[in-house]
This record gives C-alpha cells, structure tokens and sequence, in this order.
C-alpha cells in the first residue's frame, strides 16, 4: 500500500497537467472558429467553402484576442480561485487558536513526514466533506466542514486530512483546479456564442445579409450553422468529458495515502462511513464536488463518475491494509429518523460521533425539585439524598 508521494502517479499526473493546458486552447479556438462560422452563417447567405474561408479569415483576426482571453483566465483563476471556491463553499482560513483540535491533527501529520503545511479552511457547512485546493506549495489549502468536525472523531479526521495531503503531495489537486478552470472558459464562451447565436435569430442577423436580393442559389448558410453548433457541442463536451476522465485511481491512492500515514485503516474505512452520502454541498458547483473526498453527484450509470463507489474503496483497504468495515452506517442529525436503528447493534448506545447517549433514567423529584446526585442523575430528599443513602426505617427515615 506504498501510496504516499507515488512517484509514478506524480509524473503522470504532471503530463496531464501539461496536456490539459495545451487542451484548453485548443477547445477556445474550436469556439472562436465555430463563433465565426455562425456570424458568417448569419450575416450572408453564400456557398459553404466561401463561409468556411470567411469564418477562417475572421478566426486568425481574434486569434490573438483569444489568446489573450484565455491567458487572462488562467492568470484570475491562479490569483483568485481559492477566492472563488471560499464564496460558493462558505470556507474561510482558521488559526490554530481559533480551531486548536483540528490544526493540531494537521500540524503532526506534516511534521511527521515533513511535508509544508498547507493552510487549514472551515467550511461552515452540515455537510460531511473536505477538499483541498491550490496550484503550488504557497497556495495549498485543505478545507473541512463543520459537520464533518462535529462528527468524526480524531483518528477519523486525521484520516481524511491525511487523504487530502496525499491528493497534495501527488498531483491531484493541481490538476482537479486546471481541470475546473477549463471547464469555467469554455462554458463561458460557450455560453457567450449561443446567447449571441439566439440574439442574432430573433432579431434577423448580425446586420444586412450580403447574400443580396435574397438569392438562395449555392446558400450554404444552414449547413455552416448546423456545422458550428456541431463544434461548440463537443468542445463542451469535451471539457466535461476531461474533468471525468481524469484517472479515479486518486482517490485509491490517496485513501491508501492516508492508512500508509496515519498506519490506521479502520479511521479511514469509518471516515468513508460516515461520510458516504452525507457530503453534497449545496451552492457548491459540480466543479468543486469533484475535488471532494466524496461527490454524491453521480455520473450517467456511474460511466461518468468522478468517485469511484465508497464500497469499493472500502473493500480496497480492506484487501490490501486490513482494517474492518461496519457497513453503512445511519448518524442521527443527518439521516431520517427511520434509519436510525440500522446500524450495526451497539453502536445506536453511544454518544459522540454517533449522536447523544439515551436519556438516563431519572429519579423522582424531592419536596424542592430534583437534585443531582453522585452520578449526575437526579435523587429525591429536601437536598437529594446521595445514591447510597440508607434504607428508612419502621420509625422513618434514619439520622
């Protein structure tokens, strides 16, 4: 289970990276191409290859505009995503004085391995979730929710930050945040192209159609408008299609990442647990549910899936760690009171993570109302008498 800093899964996952920036590009042209075929389309009614060599004409024009668009993208995304994603999850950076438990877990970890502290961010959210962000050592941020805090104990939280940390030290986070931004560009132009696409129908074209006396001898203006919807349908395609291909081994290696840390698998099978089902952030974008240590957001039957299933991670570190797994679990506060009862026998008894103790039995009150007494419960007399108290006798109570 050497999963820690795979240097392998490293290296690759730097070439992705590299790939996925030369992609985006890539997918902004095809959207300037197809934005100029459809003005063309709309503006003159002519033969299709005279349109196909105006949209080219038109598209080595914006090319440098396009460009630079894209660079400008790429230089507010690596500024200010982490900006971005702390509005849309809640999330703000803590101190270890404001959460000393949590900052503790994450501080030992790091030191354990020597691995730079990333920042710590508390998403002020029910949830059970956490993700980590950044593009480089200076930005690196791992971000937890409050439900997942109130509900997972030490041993289990350290699994998750030591999940998070592997998602650090191997790639995966760098990569998820390139992904996310291509995946911002080309809804944006493609949104852009459309609304124009739909504003130019309504109101009958760009300007004057220089087709002239409406001669419809050779018009190919509906095959290039067919054409270029075509291309702006699969480069957005495209753009969804990279996010989800990104390889699901991550999470394998980064929950095998975390035992191989915190040399505690069981934490991390109850982690996936607890978790499993509970962790959809509601204004969080799909964007941002991929980097989560879960995303209940399902793909089309599972093809496109950014998670794999929490049964098969938690089989897994069963097969290659140890550990054991309780099956799923139902957490009062969270899950419908009929769901309560179906976790495993023992565990409904126990308070903390698992939701507060059964109500104790209480005594009945004195003349003045109950009293505690040794044990916390309350025990009846003018002052409730302590538990051990002696029996009265035939003539009252004893003095």
């Amino acid at each position: 289970m050497a999963a820690y800093g795979l240097y392998t899964h490293i290296r690759s996952n730097r070439r992705r990276s590299i790939a996925l920036l030369i992609g985006l590009f890539v997918l902004v042209y095809v959207m300037v191409f197809a934005g100029a075929l459809l003005a063309e389309a709309l503006t003159v009614n002519a033969p299709l290859d005279y349109l196909m060599r105006a949209a080219t004409y038109d598209f080595v024009i914006a090319l440098p505009w396009a460009t630079g668009g894209a660079l400008i993208w790429l230089l507010i995304a690596y500024k200010f995503h982490q900006s971005i994603i702390d509005a849309v999850t809640g999330g703000h950076e803590v101190s270890r004085r404001e959460e000393p438990r949590i900052y503790n877990l994450l501080e030992n970890l790091c030191i354990s391995r020597g691995i730079p502290m990333p920042r710590l961010r508390i998403a002020e959210e029910a949830p059970l979730n956490a993700f980590a962000t950044g593009l480089n050592e200076k930005q690196y941020s791992i971000t937890v929710t409050r439900g997942l805090i109130e509900r997972l104990d030490d041993a289990e939280v350290e699994a998750v930050l030591g999940h998070e940390l592997t998602h650090i030290r191997n790639g995966d986070v760098r990569m998820m945040v390139i992904a996310v931004i291509i995946a911002g560009v080309i809804s944006f132009v493609g949104e852009l192209v459309f609304r124009l696409f739909f504003q130019a129908s309504f109101y009958g074209g760009f300007g004057r159609r220089r087709g002239g006396g409406g001669d419809r001898r050779g018009g190919g203006a509906g095959i290039a408008i067919v054409i270029a919807i075509a291309l702006i349908v699969v480069a957005w395609i495209l753009s969804v299609v990279i996010r989800f291909a990104l390889s699901r081994k991550r999470e394998f290696l980064a929950d095998a990442g975390a035992v191989e840390l915190t040399k505690n698998p069981d934490a991390m099978i109850m982690a996936l647990r607890k978790i499993e089902g509970r962790g959809e952030l509601p204004r969080a974008t799909s964007a941002v549910m991929e980097m989560c240590v879960d995303n209940p957001r399902s793909g089309i039957a599972d093809l496109f899936a950014t998670h794999p299933p929490i049964d098969a991670r938690i089989k897994a570190l069963i097969d290659y760690a140890g550990g054991h797994d309780p099956g799923p679990l139902a957490l009062p506060g969270i899950d419908a009171p009929e769901m309560i009862g179906r976790q495993p026998a023992g565990e409904a008894a126990y308070g903390g993570p698992w939701g507060d103790a059964p109500e104790q039995p209480q005594a009945p009150p004195g003349p003045w109302g109950p009293m505690p007494g040794r044990d916390g419960s309350a025990s009846s007399g003018p002052w409730g008498s302590p538990p051990d108290a002696p029996a009265p006798g035939p003539w009252g109570p004893r003095r």
